[in-house]
């Protein structure tokens, strides 16, 4: 004989937090947010990955301080940390949150705190344990770099362009570099032909670069300035080499 029993409905567990999402709690949390340098937050709006752990400790009489590093890896490859001072020595006892940009400052900050002096803390190593994300290749512009995408897909008049996965791809890009990878400024027996090859690099939210290449050249039956844009290098190259051939 079976027996009826319930099962509870299976909840998937919630997402991690992305590095804005950290940076965002913290700084919502911290008595001094307002003080920290602007250029600090600047730059982390281009975080990439985030990792945070607990440094120091200290509890006694009721009294108790941590301190945590949170770090946070940046899209030129770089890292920032904040220090974050967590106590309790307030009227009310009530947890106090501070950020601090470098160690001097938090220990500034912690000196101040009534707590004993002979209080002694733990200290733990710090290991940072950022995902791993490769340093970009490009110097990028964090500006616009998704309406650049949109419209640089927009004036490519070639069949076989980057189609709508490519444009779904590139929405989630926050920087950019344009660099022209090669130039042939004329052909013989036309000097008005001209072929110029540049790469459009995109650095995504995830980490990842993805690059299109754009083709322009004026070899067209009369002569009209023309852009076309690829997935790779090499079909760039080979349609600059066919393009130069078709026409006579």
């Amino acid at each position: 004989m079976s027996v009826p029993y319930e099962t509870a409905a299976y909840e998937p567990p919630d997402p991690p937090e992305s590095p804005e999402e950290h940076l965002t709690r913290l700084l919502g949390r911290a008595l001094n947010s307002f003080e920290l340098p602007d250029e600090a937050i600047r730059r982390l709006d281009c975080a990439l990955a985030y990792d945070g752990s607990l440094y120091s400790a200290h509890h006694s009489a009721g009294l108790h301080r941590e301190t945590y590093r949170h770090t946070w890896l940046l899209a030129d490859g770089s890292a920032l940390t904040l220090w974050e001072l967590v106590h309790n020595t307030a009227p009310g006892s009530e947890p106090q949150h501070e950020l601090y940009v470098d160690e001097e400052e938090l220990r500034t900050a912690t000196s101040r705190l009534p707590l004993p002096p002979d209080a002694s803390d733990f200290e733990l190593p710090v290991v940072v344990q950022l995902p791993p994300v490769p340093a970009p290749r490009h110097v990028y512009v964090p500006d616009g770099s998704a309406d650049h995408a949109r419209r640089l897909l927009r004036r490519a008049e070639n069949t076989d362009r980057p189609g709508s996965e490519t444009a779904r791809l590139l929405a989630t890009a926050f920087a950019y570099q344009i660099t022209q990878a090669f130039g042939r400024p004329s052909r013989a027996g036309r000097p008005a032909l001209c072929f110029s090859l540049y790469e459009h690099a995109f650095l995504l939210r995830d980490g990842r670069e993805v690059s299109l290449w754009e083709v322009e050249h004026t070899a067209t039956p009369d002569g009209r300035h023309v852009c076309e844009v690829y997935v790779t290098e090499d079909a760039a190259r080979e349609a600059m080499e066919r393009r130069a051939t078709q026409v006579p």
